[in-house]
């Protein structure tokens, strides 16, 4: 499941659910747009996963609380506490890889 997130309580709710992949991206990236098309691709073979999109300008709480200075950056989250953080554009092996592991 992707979701865009909206509010930081939204964000709170979700990523306390086990293993989620965060990713943080600004509308205006265009490394963010191409991870996007890997993030949807990464759904397909993983449906029962938690991918939530947190647009980095929306979303300061967010971007403060886990200290994210750049985009698109990767969280990978385990009951709402960071357990692995990827900078830049990645691909699908990687992240298929950090979501199973």
């Amino acid at each position: 499941m992707i979701k865009e997130i909206t509010s930081f309580e939204e964000f709170n709710e979700l990523s306390k659910s086990g293993k989620v992949l965060v990713d943080v991206y600004s509308k205006t990236c265009g490394p963010c747009k191409m991870l996007g098309f890997v993030l949807a691709d990464l759904e397909k073979d993983l449906p029962d996963s938690v991918i939530l999109k947190v647009d980095f300008d929306q979303n300061k709480e967010v971007v403060e609380k886990y200290d994210v200075a750049s985009y698109p950056t990767i969280l990978v989250l385990q009951d709402g506490e960071e357990v692995n953080r990827l900078k830049g554009l990645q691909q699908k092996p990687a992240l298929k890889q950090l979501l199973e592991a």
